[in-house]
């Protein structure tokens, strides 16, 4: 690593203000800054100084997701072997879905942070570590056979409109992430729902044995087959079919764990939105007309992206709200139509994607409101 340091030592000055190379400033800030702590200080002034630095909290909030990743990779391989009624060693339902994940992630980054590269050179500033995350949370709530040039199209959809445009990373109302996914689910809907997009193979039909069904615990209920359901294990643990990352809450759990234990994500979002969840699912079940309805109210928070959503999408720092009850409003309006929009409406069995990005746009209303109303409680006081 001294030799390295070394090495870029004696060429920064070259893309430093002057060199020939002056106008990659910021590609090879970025790749120093990847390597190595930057060398930036205050000089004067007072400042806030904090060892989390951006590159340090991307890199913990990636290493939160690994458990999922992992998981999601076994799975795919599982789902396959099951669906083709043939038996595998763990490696090898571990390696079939590595080869199916892996290139979705190289695609995601790649796409990605091109773009993030263009514009910062473009607009001559820094590039921001902020697609670290967005770059892994994109493959994982996609479905394994999703064509490799739509991950690619929404990768840059996602990061153009739904980042660059309202000023880059800090700047965006929306969660990156689900840009790409809602821009897939309602421009290739074919491709993001049914039975057959879950499981690797089920689109081409390659091996798939006829008594094989791919539907997910959510399509499965949405059609009023809830004796079908999987086991509260087998939807705990995520041995069913779904999106790579989203199945197994025991592995979402696991990484919101890390998360809360070294601060990097809201306790008030991630607990208040699984609270919404039960609350409505316990309202659904007292006015049960539909076997949907009838679902026990804390199985929905096992089901689909739900538990995903709440501990990796809805505390995304920057499109969430950000004071203090605010965070609780945000959160638990979250679990509520997240479970509200999956079981009355059909046409959306999943509605957590939906619930977020709606409260992404009213997030920065709720805070105003709540820091109206301590102003107003404020004025009240000083009066009295």
């Amino acid at each position: 690593m001294k030799s390295l340091r070394r090495y870029l030592d004696k060429i920064k000055p070259h893309f430093e203000k002057g060199g020939k190379l002056e106008k990659l400033e910021s590609t090879f800030e970025a790749f120093e800054s990847f390597m190595f702590v930057p060398d930036k200080v205050t000089t004067k002034g007072t400042h806030i100084r904090d060892a989390n630095d951006m590159k340090r909290t991307m890199a913990i909030v990636v290493l939160a997701v690994v458990p999922t990743v992992l998981f999601g990779m076994w799975n795919v391989g599982y789902q396959h072997f099951m669906a083709t009624g043939q038996e595998g060693t763990l490696f090898e339902l571990f390696w079939l879905g590595f080869l199916k994940v892996f290139p979705i992630i190289v695609v995601s980054y790649v796409v990605g942070l091109g773009i993030e590269f263009a514009f910062a050179q473009y607009r001559g500033h820094e590039v921001n570590e902020g697609f670290l995350v967005s770059g892994i949370l994109i493959p994982l709530i996609l479905p394994v056979d999703t064509p490799l040039w739509m991950v690619a199209v929404a990768t840059a959809f996602a990061v153009i409109i739904g980042k660059e445009v309202f000023g880059g990373t800090g700047m965006n109302i929306l969660n990156p992430a689900l840009t790409a996914r809602a821009f897939l689910f309602f421009a290739y809907p074919s491709y993001m729902s049914g039975n057959a997009v879950w499981t690797h193979g089920m689109m081409n039909g390659e091996g798939i044995i006829d008594s094989y069904t791919g539907a997910t615990p959510l399509a499965e209920a949405a059609a009023g087959k809830i004796d079908n359901l999987p086991s509260v294990i087998e939807m705990f643990f995520g041995t069913i079919p779904g999106s790579i990352g989203e199945t197994s809450t025991l592995a979402i759990l696991i990484g919101a764990a890390i998360l809360l234990f070294t601060g990097m994500a809201s306790a008030r979002i991630m607990i208040s939105t699984f609270i919404g969840g039960l609350v409505m699912g316990l309202l659904l079940n007292v006015f049960a007309v539909n076997p949907f309805m009838e679902i026990p109210a804390w199985h929905h928070l096992l089901l689909g992206g739900f538990a995903f959503g709440a501990v990796f999408m809805a505390t995304d720092p920057v499109s969430a709200a950000q004071t203090p009850k605010g965070k609780i409003i945000y959160g638990f309006l979250i679990g509520l139509f997240a479970i509200l929009i999956r079981v009355i409406n059909p046409a959306y069995p999943e509605g957590v994607m939906l619930a977020i990005l709606l409260m992404n746009v009213f997030a920065p209303l709720i805070d105003h409101y709540v820091i109206e109303g301590n102003i107003k409680k404020r004025l009240k006081r000083a009066k009295t």
